[in-house]
Formats: C-alpha cells, sequence, structure tokens
C-alpha cells in the first residue's frame, strides 16, 4: 500500500528546512507541504475547517481550541520558541515608565486575546512585575481563532478602522501587546527588554514556546504509529539544524538563528529540545496562566494535551 500523503504546514525555517526538501522524511507518510505566508492564516483555517492533516499551530490556539472539542491531537514537537518582554510597549511620550503603570488602563492586543504572545506577556507583567491583570481592560483588535471562543468581560474589541499602533503612541492605549516597538512613538515598556528575557531565561529557566504540531484525529486513527514517527522525522530535522548551528554552518544567520545560538551559549542545550519531559515546568506554567487568564475554564493535564504514543519520547 503506499504512502499515506498528508497535507501538511510549517514555517521554513532551520529546524523544518530538511523535512520541506525532502532530505528527511517519515517512514510511514508523505508530508505534502503547502506554503501559507502568514503562518497564522493557517492556524485559523486548521481550527475552523481542519484543511490540513498536520499543522504547525500557536500553542494557545491549540490548548484553547481542545478544551473547546476540536478534532486534533498535538505531538510534544515544538517548532518556535521566542521571548517575549519586548512585546510589551507604550508610547515614547506618554508618561508610562513601569509595568504598574497599567493598572485600571486600557491595554491593546494586537489580533485576538488568545493569541500566544499576549499569553506570555500577561504572564510576564502578572509573575515578574506583580500586575493585577483583571484590572486592566484589554482592547484587541481582531477575532479569535477559535470562533466559539468567549473571553472574559473585560476584553473589548476595537473600533473598526483605529489605529491600535497610533492609540498607543497617543496614550489612549496605556500600552500595547504584539506591535512593532520599532514603529513611530512607540518603545518598549520594560527598560532592556532583551537583558531581562536573558535573565528570566538564566535565573528561573523561562524559555517560552509558541508553536506545537497538531495531526488531524482521523489521520491518527486510521494510522497506527504515526505519531511517533512524525516525531523522530521532525526531530532528525531539528537534530541537524541544532549541529549545523553549533558548528558555524549556517550561512547567513538570521534573527531567529541568533536567538538559538544564544540560548545554546547561555544554557549549553538544545535550544529546541522536543517532548513532553524537557519542557514540563514551561508547559505547566503555560496552562497555569491559560487559566488565571480566562482562556481555559480550569486547568489541564500537560500530558493530556498530547497523543499517548508520545507521551515518553524526547528528542
Amino acid at each position: 500500500m503506499p504512502a499515506p500523503k498528508l497535507k501538511t504546514v510549517t514555517r521554513t525555517q532551520g529546524n523544518t528546512r530538511a523535512l520541506k526538501d525532502g532530505t528527511i522524511a517519515p517512514a510511514m507518510c508523505r508530508l505534502d507541504f503547502e506554503e501559507v505566508p502568514v503562518i497564522a492564516d493557517a492556524f485559523r483555517r486548521m481550527v475552523r475547517g481542519l484543511e490540513f492533516d498536520v499543522c504547525e499551530m500557536a500553542l494557545s490556539t491549540y490548548v484553547c481550541a481542545r478544551a473547546l472539542g476540536k478534532r486534533f491531537t498535538a505531538l510534544p514537537i515544538f517548532p518556535m520558541r521566542a521571548f517575549h518582554h519586548n512585546a510589551i510597549v507604550c508610547g515614547r511620550h506618554t508618561g508610562i515608565d513601569s509595568p504598574a503603570g497599567l493598572a485600571h488602563g486600557e491595554v491593546g492586543v494586537n489580533r485576538g486575546y488568545t493569541v500566544t504572545t499576549g499569553v506570555w506577556a500577561r504572564s510576564i507583567l502578572q509573575r515578574e512585575y506583580g500586575v493585577d491583570l483583571d484590572s486592566i481592560t484589554w482592547i484587541i483588535s481582531g477575532d479569535e481563532h477559535v470562533a466559539e471562543y468567549k473571553p472574559p468581560s473585560n476584553v473589548l474589541r476595537m473600533t473598526v478602522g483605529e489605529d491600535m499602533a497610533a492609540l498607543v503612541a497617543s496614550g489612549a492605549l496605556v500600552a500595547g501587546i504584539g506591535l512593532d516597538p520599532q514603529s513611530a512613538g512607540l518603545r518598549t515598556m520594560i527598560p532592556d527588554a532583551a537583558d531581562a528575557a536573558w535573565r528570566a531565561l538564566r535565573d528561573r529557566g523561562f524559555y517560552p514556546i509558541n508553536h506545537v504540531i497538531v495531526v488531524r484525529d482521523e489521520v491518527l486513527s486510521a494510522h497506527p504509529g504515526l505519531p511517533a514517527d512524525l516525531f523522530e522525522a521532525f526531530t532528525r530535522a531539528k537534530r541537524e539544524y541544532v549541529d549545523a548551528l553549533e558548528h558555524g554552518r549556517v550561512a547567513a544567520p538570521t534573527p531567529t538563528d541568533e536567538l538559538y545560538l544564544r540560548v545554546m551559549e547561555i544554557t549549553g542545550a538544545d535550544p529546541l529540545p522536543y517532548g513532553i519531559a524537557p519542557n514540563l515546568a514551561v508547559l505547566e506554567g503555560f496552562v497555569t496562566d491559560l487559566v488565571r487568564q480566562g482562556i481555559i475554564a480550569r486547568p489541564v493535564s500537560v500530558h493530556g494535551l498530547f497523543h499517548p504514543d508520545t507521551r515518553e519520547l524526547a528528542g
């Protein structure tokens, strides 16, 4: 029987490139990649229409979607990680000089309330700076990937046609999350945000996960053994990339490549560990944040978020 062809979406980056160019492939299937220029569009299409067999997805979107019964399951493959101290911005001349100034104000969130950058940024505000998130009115600029999700009462939609960056620059919004800090009139709220992120990594191992790989449940049911096979293929591609990074074989490194190199320098470890065990603390913290922020109603088991055949795998 020919190997099934699975419609697949991931970003093209170092740790997926060998899969996308075919130099590394799963044993049990063919990955038929579709290019989606804005990867967030793929998240929405997967959540709302189950358009893909294998799909990269924002971690918060996945957990929210699973809580609402969407028919796909994650493998503990985390193709993208980032830091989010610099995602919190304010106007250059609006008088806000610390996160404490956000209490009881209105803070913009680019796109939806459930976007992963927003979750991590709010976590930073609460955990590192003691900000009462419930005291803030969150103003979102778009809708949610998971259409059935109902946000808390302190989450409101921005007026159609308004420019969130301009509202933050003018002080009409005291801050914004997920906006470009290089935009006119904006600056990062946390001083030396990059240094603050590296300190968080050194001091408490804070290394946020942004994306995960999900597979349609129908595909998983039809092909026993596929979860472990996919995990192995993604892991081989990632290891090839990390080895190239470590030994200076990545031509013209991107900012993402440089970030992972810096993580290796600080931790002495793989900057993209796959599997539950090496990521358990950050995943448990993320689930706690999702409950605190009203994105899921109750705590869930981290292990229960992932396919049973992959819960003991690491790579």
